[in-house]
């Protein structure tokens, strides 16, 4: 049974239409990739769900109910926690005050504790301010900001994006933890093949529209789809 589902929505940014038409769903304790080039919508997409960006036409519907005009607020407090591409952690703040705000403003929170056991890098910067923090650094503490909300559904917004290879490597650790903790997972993401090897579906969009739907099996077998739309060959995604 899908828990988020968006029907024919269009999404504007002023007078730019930006969404057209766009439908999607995710079942519970699914991993669900969207796919395609920059500024293809991926990420206004994953917006609209929390809200920050206000759908015009169509329904959002979170466990069968209708989210598609309610406050940000509202919708982080029913389970759906959103890791921004740009991080958005407290800069002033240390990494364990940034994890434990965090903590505070969720209803039922996982222990603070726990995110230095998911993330041991985090444990020996815990002092450290956030604007003193690697880049990858800081995308492991925005992740752990979001786990520590003990989220029902978990939106990834380029987690790799201009990662070293070593810190993508312990991403792709941590977010198979938490697959395998049964929380589902929307995520964008760029690099195809750190997609690939996490998710069980996959949705391509560009300009906005979906132009393809299905199992990520089915995707490596698409390989006019992958150099078509995300410029890559299926060599390049295994």
């Amino acid at each position: 049974m899908a828990i988020l589902e968006m029907e024919n929505v269009d999404v504007y940014y002023g007078n730019s239409h930006v969404l057209f038409d766009l439908s999607l769903d995710v079942e519970e304790n699914e991993v669900v990739v969207l796919l395609g080039r920059n500024g293809a919508g991926k990420t206004t997409t994953l917006r609209s769900i929390v809200g920050s960006v206000p759908r015009r036409e169509g329904r959002i519907t979170y466990r069968g109910t209708d989210i598609a005009d309610a406050a940000v607020d509202r919708i982080s407090g029913m389970g759906i926690k959103l890791v921004p591409e740009d991080r958005r952690i407290f800069p002033t703040l240390t990494v364990h005050e940034n994890l434990q705000v965090a903590a505070e403003t969720a209803g039922d929170p996982r222990p603070v504790e726990e995110m230095y056991e998911i993330f041991p890098t985090l444990d020996d910067l815990r002092d450290s301010l956030g604007r003193d923090l690697s880049g990858g650094e800081q995308q492991m503490l925005s992740v752990g900001r979001a786990l520590v909300q003990n989220p029902d559904l978990l939106l990834l917004d380029e987690p790799t994006e201009g990662l070293a290879p070593v810190i993508v490597e312990d991403l792709r650790r941590v977010f198979r933890e938490i697959v395998e903790e049964d929380v589902t997972v929307l995520l964008t993401e760029q690099n195809v093949q750190f997609a690939l090897d996490l998710a069980e579906r996959a949705y391509v969009i560009e300009k906005g529209s979906n132009v393809w739907e299905g199992s990520v099996p089915e995707l490596r077998e698409r390989d006019d789809l992958l150099e078509e739309y995300l410029s890559v060959s299926v060599a390049e995604s295994d």
